[in-house]
C-alpha cells in the first residue's frame, strides 16, 4: 500500500489556511535562521496533532557565508569555519539548533540541502562523511545534492549512514531504496530553474508512478504553483 505524503515547501496561502488544506509541509524558515522555540511550539500547536512537518537544516551547516546569510542578518568572523559540513564548533552548534527545532516541531525528516558549489571532492566527501557519522541516528535525514555526484560514491555513503537521497524524480533516480523524498522545483533549462513552471498531468503521473515504486514517499513542491500542483497530485492519487 502506498504511503504518499504531499505538501509544499513553505505555507502558500498563509499558515492557518494551509493547515486546513494539507497534512504535510516542509519548513523553510529553519534554513535561514531557526525561529525561537516559542514560535515553533505555536506552529506545532496550530497545525494540530495529525499534521506532519519536515524541515530544512540551518544553512550554517551546508552553505558557506554568502547572500542567504546576509538575508538572514547573519554576520560571521571566520567564514572558513561555516558550511560544507565542516565539523567545526560553529557547524555542530548549528546542528544542535537544528535538532532542537526538529524536536519541537516533531519533524519526521530534516533536509540537508547543499549549494551547487558543494561538488564531489575528497575534502567535501570527507567532511560529509564525518558530519553524518557524528549526527547519525539522531534524526531521519535527507540529502539534496545540487551538483553532480557519482552514484558509486553516493550510494554506499547513504546506505552506510541511513540517509535518504533527495531528488527531483523527473530529473534523476535516488540511489537509496525505501522511503523516497522528492522535491519539485519547476522546469530545468540547463542549470537554470524555471520556478513558474506549472506541472502537466503527464509529469504528475510520472511523479506518482515513481512514488508508487518506493511504497512510501514524501513529495514536496517548491515552484510558483506549488499549492495548486500539490492539490492536483493529491486528487490524482485518491482511490
Amino acid at each position: 500500500m502506498l504511503m504518499l505524503r504531499v505538501g509544499c515547501c513553505g505555507f502558500p496561502g498563509g499558515m492557518r489556511r494551509y493547515f486546513t488544506e494539507f497534512s504535510l509541509a516542509e519548513v523553510q524558515q529553519t534554513f535561514y535562521k531557526p525561529p525561537r522555540a516559542e514560535t515553533l511550539r505555536r506552529w506545532r500547536e496550530l497545525a494540530g496533532e495529525e499534521f506532519e512537518f519536515t524541515m530544512k537544516a540551518w544553512q550554517l551547516i551546508t552553505h558557506p557565508p554568502g547572500p542567504t546569510y546576509r538575508r538572514a542578518g547573519i554576520q560571521v568572523e571566520n567564514p572558513g569555519r561555516y558550511g560544507y559540513f565542516r565539523c567545526t564548533e560553529e557547524v555542530l552548534s548549528a546542528w544542535e539548533a537544528t535538532r532542537e527545532a526538529a524536536e519541537i516541531l516533531r519533524a519526521s525528516v530534516v533536509l540537508l540541502q547543499c549549494p551547487p558549489s558543494f561538488r564531489q571532492t575528497e575534502e567535501n566527501l570527507r567532511n560529509l562523511r564525518e558530519f553524518l557519522s557524528t549526527v547519525s541516528g539522531e534524526l531521519t535525514l535527507a540529502l539534496e545534492l545540487r551538483a553532480p555526484w557519482e552514484e558509486e560514491v553516493l550510494r554506499p555513503l547513504c546506505q552506510e549512514l541511513g540517509v535518504i537521497h533527495c531528488v527531483d524524480p523527473l530529473r534523476q533516480e535516488p540511489v537509496t531504496r525505501g522511503i523516497a523524498y522528492f522535491r519539485l522545483h519547476g522546469r530545468y533549462e540547463g542549470s537554470r530553474i524555471v520556478y513558474s513552471h506549472r506541472y502537466t498531468e503527464e509529469e504528475l503521473q510520472k511523479v506518482l508512478k515513481k512514488a508508487l515504486a518506493h511504497g512510501e514517499a514524501y513529495v514536496l513542491f517548491n515552484n510558483t504553483h506549488m499549492r495548486e500542483d500539490a492539490r492536483r497530485l493529491i486528487q490524482m492519487s485518491a482511490p
